[in-house]
């Protein structure tokens, strides 16, 4: 029975934490794409590179703590015909203002590449994920782009044995007690489409689409007789729209939406609105109904280097016992040839 009884704790945990966020979350994914659809891979002219890190719910004892990096960027990318008044800051004009929004052509066919380093502990639960990203580019018309991509990779998801707590009464596990770490390594696919244009995207990226079993016994029940039941890595699936409309010369908003669904957890939504100056510094707000908002800001330093925070509030019970969630993105540009400042095709 008191082995009974521990399962029982460590089986809720483990649900809440498998089914409810297999996949972490992320406030500024409208600075990198990428990190929810791979199709995104070499979408620009330069090698974009995100470092990540994320405390989710400050002040909750074992609450999500999230980095990651990314890397992506075209191959054999023709980008001669960007020669225009738009390709670097001419004196007086906005690098994504009128000029650019009447100038701006759909992209060369070409391929890109992708790749991902990223890790996620929760209490005890910690995923480490390694993907690969291939990405292929091609033009609909004179101003519209499509892509499709796929990410292969692999994550490990452990259990810090020795993290876990149930109480001067029943200090050891059987069940787990056998190791200090037990780990699960599976594999993980990810794919995705996307079209863009100068004045909107829209894309979708389904991530974890093998759906794999997954548990933490190590078999070691010390002669009691208990059944284990494993969780399951479900599909994510993540529809993405956004425009740009310009407030005259040096202002442009740029509200997007994307719409979650894994199953069997309801369909939820982040509604995002972003207002930007020239291509130097933004503000921008985000809602998730039922669930909470955020802050945004950034600052794009210069041709190679932005900066971006966020600060979410939960109007969930959470709020009672949290001092909401801090997370910082900062970027690299490489191989930027046409100092661009910000991305031309997602945003």
């Amino acid at each position: 029975m008191k082995i009974r009884t521990i399962l029982t704790v460590l089986l809720i945990f483990y649900y809440v934490i498998l089914c409810a966020q297999q996949r972490p979350y992320y406030t500024q994914y409208i600075l990198n794409n990428y990190i929810i659809n791979p199709a995104v891979a070499g979408i620009e002219n330069y090698w974009d590179v995100k470092a990540s890190h994320r405390h989710q719910w400050v002040g909750l004892n074992g609450a999500p703590v999230t980095t990651y990096f990314t890397i992506q960027g075209p191959l054999t990318k023709n980008s001669s015909g960007r020669a225009n008044p738009t390709t670097f800051h001419p004196p007086g004009e906005n690098p994504r203002g009128h000029i650019f929004m009447e100038e701006y052509k759909s992209t060369d066919p070409h391929h890109g590449l992708g790749f991902t380093v990223l890790n996620d502990k929760t209490g005890p639960i910690n995923r480490f994920s390694l993907y690969g990203s291939y990405a292929y580019h091609l033009p609909l018309n004179d101003r519209v782009s499509m892509s499709a991509g796929a990410s292969l990779g692999i994550q490990n998801v452990s259990l810090k044995t020795d993290e876990l707590d149930f109480g001067t009464a029943y200090p050891v596990d059987p069940v787990v007690a056998g190791s200090a770490y037990i780990n699960n390594v599976k594999p993980d696919i990810s794919i995705g489409i996307m079209a863009y244009s100068a004045e909107w995207f829209a894309g979708l990226g389904v991530h974890q689409i093998i759906a794999s079993k997954i548990g933490f016994n190590d078999g070691k029940l010390g002669g009691d007789s208990v059944t284990i039941i494993n969780g399951k890595l479900v599909p994510h699936m993540f529809l993405q729209a956004g425009y740009r409309l310009l407030l005259g010369e040096d202002l442009s908003l740029l509200p997007s939406i994307t719409a979650k669904y894994v199953n069997p957890v309801p369909l939820s939504f982040d509604i995002n609105l972003k207002l930007q100056y020239r291509d130097l510094m933004w503000v921008g707000v985000s809602a998730r109904p039922d669930d909470g908002f955020a802050a945004m800001f950034g600052v794009n330093i210069n041709s190679s280097i932005n900066v971006g925070y966020s600060y979410d509030y939960t109007t969930s019970l959470l709020n009672t016992v949290s001092k909401g969630t801090h997370e910082i993105v900062v970027g690299f540009l490489l191989g930027n040839k046409y100092g661009d400042w910000c991305p031309r095709n997602v945003w």
